[in-house]
């Protein structure tokens, strides 16, 4: 074997090495898109089932049209920041925007759900309680999501920003993906204080 040979050889092995990283590369970040796909399909879900429910409330809470209105504006807001991640779901303060909006609607859905007890009639509707399951297994169907999607987010971001593919995906523009957390006051982190 001469050293043309070897050369050649040589060159052919880094090519081929470097063409596999930069395809695990474009397979992670296509599960990260993918996984976000499935999280905006929860989202689409629950934002649907949201309406149908205040229209339900609407009859009985008269008196809290402050709260309806408010959970209709924050799903609404919602609805958007889903739309723009979706559409970039490597762009962190897209990601970030929708993880802010979605603590608004549990939020305003938490309250609306707590008014809802001082109503027996509205507690005892059919329509309200098929509603309350729905959407009580879509937020854990948002659950799921989530966590694979973090999941599908750690792998992209490790293989990222290890080397050696940190070099490919450098060279290629690879970013890194954000994570959805939870968006909590630092109140809301302490533990609950219990006392009898």
């Amino acid at each position: 074997m001469g050293p043309g040979l070897i050369f050649v050889l040589f060159v052919g092995a880094l090519l081929f090495w470097i063409i596999n990283l930069y395809n695990v590369l474009v397979s992670l970040r296509n599960r990260v898109k993918n996984q976000f796909a499935q999280i905006d399909v929860q989202f689409k879900r629950r934002y649907d089932l949201i309406p149908n429910l205040v229209e339900v409330a609407k009859g009985y809470m008269k008196h809290e049209r402050e709260t309806l209105e408010a959970v209709i504006a924050a799903r609404n807001i919602a609805s958007a920041a889903v739309g723009k991640a979706a559409a970039n779901p490597a762009d962190a303060a897209s990601v970030q925007q929708l993880a802010t909006a979605d603590a608004a609607v549990a939020g305003g859905l938490s309250r609306l759900f707590a008014l809802a007890e001082a109503y027996p009639d509205l507690k005892a509707n059919t329509n309200m309680l098929s509603l309350q399951e729905e959407l009580s297994s879509t937020e854990n169907k948002l659950s799921f999501a989530r966590q694979a999607y973090n999941d599908a987010v750690m792998a992209y971001n490790t293989s990222t920003e290890s080397f050696p593919s940190n070099l490919i995906a450098g060279a290629f523009g690879f970013s890194p993906s954000q994570m959805l957390q939870a968006t909590t006051s630092a109140q809301e982190r302490e533990p609950v204080k219990v006392q009898f």
